[in-house]
């Protein structure tokens, strides 16, 4: 079944430890697609300028990506985001953010795409994730992505966000700051209390956390030894999640399990290089040697 994302489209630059990469494709909504799109036809809503290479929008076309909803803005310019990683490959600062056309326009969907049963809102400021909303026709499944700005800054817009999303992905440091919690597992449960059915935490590489009503679990991150560039991780994730509910329209507890798994695997392999070059690579036969791997490292 089709699946909507709404989110930002963007040229990224990225400093790692080893090499720059100047101008990459980048964007929540770019890496989250890639990564559903081994799973179920997507539909991409955002907004790029002048300057959006045409070859990149063929690119996504190429993956079942229907970018009929990429609104190009004339005269304007892409999102651009630079940003230089740690040694650790976990800790990055952000040196330079111009959102450009992103700060501008609102999103509008194509008629067609309000009908999408299953909807990703990527992250962006919850006033246009609720706009968004405001325009969908019965969707069967709503989850949203947030991060410590809008925490801070739009909270009361964010309230109203939960009470209409089935479910909420952020990271640990935008749990514990939404709750002014240190302890993830309350952090987690009182997030649920304020709206989404379910929550998920993600912890890097120390995998995701699962909040419903009736359980609580954690998935590890899988171990990988070659970390190139981390960008886009958790939107990969969110995007094999999402993906993986949206292929086959199953939320039982059990099918949200297996969706986390596939979600922490995509993202094991998209930090292997920049961008989204490792995925480019990857086919289905892979994903699921790996989750081989990553079932029998968890039985015991």
């Amino acid at each position: 079944m089709p699946l909507l994302v709404v989110g930002s489209v963007a040229l990224d630059s990225v400093h790692t430890p080893r090499e720059v990469r100047e101008n990459v494709l980048g964007g929540s909504a770019v890496y989250f697609s890639y990564a559903a799109s081994f799973f179920t036809p997507v539909r991409l809503v955002g907004v790029v300028g002048e300057d959006w290479p045409e070859e990149h929008t063929q690119f996504l076309k190429s993956r079942r990506i229907d970018t009929s909803g990429l609104q190009v803005v004339p005269g304007g310019k892409t999102f651009r985001w630079r940003g230089r990683y740690e040694q650790n490959m976990n800790d990055r600062e952000t040196l330079e953010v111009h959102l450009n056309v992103l700060g501008d326009v609102a999103p509008a969907l194509p008629d067609d795409f309000k009908r999408c049963p299953y909807v990703f809102l990527a992250n962006g400021s919850p006033e246009a994730q609720i706009k968004v909303l405001d325009q969908m026709i019965g969707p069967r499944l709503v989850v949203a992505d947030t991060m410590d700005l809008w925490i801070r800054n739009n909270h009361d817009d964010l309230m109203e966000l939960f009470r209409r999303i089935n479910g909420l992905v952020l990271n640990d440091s935008e749990a514990k700051l939404l709750t002014g919690d240190e302890n993830l597992v309350r952090a987690g449960h009182r997030i649920r209390e304020l709206g989404p059915k379910f929550v998920v935490i993600k912890k890097g590489e120390h995998g995701a956390m699962f909040f419903s009503e009736y359980e609580m679990y954690v998935l590890p991150a899988y171990p990988t030894e070659l970390v190139v560039d981390p960008t886009g991780a958790g939107d990969s994730f969110a995007g094999g999640m999402m993906g993986y509910l949206s292929e086959f329209g199953d939320f039982s507890a059990p099918s949200l399990k297996r969706a986390m798994a596939y979600g922490i695997l995509i993202a094991s392999f998209n930090v292997e290089d920049f961008s989204l070059e490792r995925l480019k690579t990857l086919s289905r036969e892979e994903l699921e040697f790996r989750m081989q791997q990553y079932q029998r490292m968890l039985s015991f």
